[in-house]
């Protein structure tokens, strides 16, 4: 949420989170809340809106491994509302320049220790899963196994095709679905990852395939949120339809 007072990380530190108070403190605030007047909607959603923000803050940094004083965070915002600072703008802004540092330094060690257990993992997977009754491996390394034989049309990589599917990690985590969105996915085959554009064009109109699709040929080192680095990724897709696409004419010869 993007805040209407374009707070920056280092000015929200310093006005800390008032929800990060102990449990019981809360439930005691919260249940003497009133929301009647307008005046009073927008002065808590001030606080809500910063709340939520510093609490997905401390969470993340927990989560890496740097502690976090919740107590002293209520206490920097009560100072701060009050202004009485014990420390200086100046050295704030220096501490929480050096805490968003250890941060990112902290997030970098993390992905590079998920993508390399990701690339890992997956070399395993594919090695025993391509050893299975009915799955083939491309030379690109794609593997592929037939759910649902048909004998419909096969796309080309120019066409556009029409698909359910559903994507999970190695783990079994589901990432994506059409079918939980209740309506087909249908875009130019060629504007993909690459192991879709392989992988479908190998599919007649009405069958369903699973794939496993290794990392190189899926989002290699990006994260992309759901996927994380160097994923390889398990897709089962039923090809729908195919739009063909359109064919250029061809131009007349120049007369003499």
């Amino acid at each position: 949420m993007k805040s209407i007072y374009k707070l920056s990380l280092v000015a929200l530190a310093v006005i800390g989170l008032s929800a990060c108070n102990k449990e019981e403190k809360t439930e005691s605030v919260g249940a003497n809340v009133e929301l009647t007047t307008e005046a009073q909607k927008e002065a808590y959603s001030v606080g809500a809106s910063i709340g939520r923000y510093m609490s997905g803050h401390i969470k993340e940094q927990e989560e890496l491994g740097l502690p976090v004083d919740r107590t002293l965070i209520v206490t920097g915002f009560t100072n701060g509302l009050n202004d009485q600072l014990k420390l200086t703008e100046e050295d704030m802004q220096t501490i929480l320049q050096s805490l968003d540092k250890k941060l990112n330094d902290k997030r970098q060690e993390q992905a590079t220790a998920i993508s390399a257990k990701n690339i890992e993992d997956g070399k395993k997977y594919l090695e025993e899963n391509k050893a299975k009754p009915g799955v083939v491996t491309t030379e690109s390394g794609l593997q592929y196994e037939v759910l649902t034989p048909a004998t419909g049309e096969k796309p080309a990589a120019e066409d556009t095709v029409e698909v359910d599917y559903v994507g999970t990690l190695l783990d079994g985590t589901e990432f994506d679905s059409s079918y939980k969105r209740g309506e087909t996915a249908k875009f130019p085959l060629n504007r993909v990852i690459p192991g879709w554009t392989e992988g479908v064009q190998l599919m007649p109109v009405g069958a369903k395939f699973k794939f496993v699709i290794p990392s190189s040929l899926a989002y290699g080192d990006r994260d992309t949120g759901t996927i994380p680095p160097n994923s390889t990724l398990i897709f089962e897709v039923e090809l729908k339809s195919v739009e063909k696409a359109a064919v250029e004419p061809v131009a007349a010869p120049a007369k003499k």
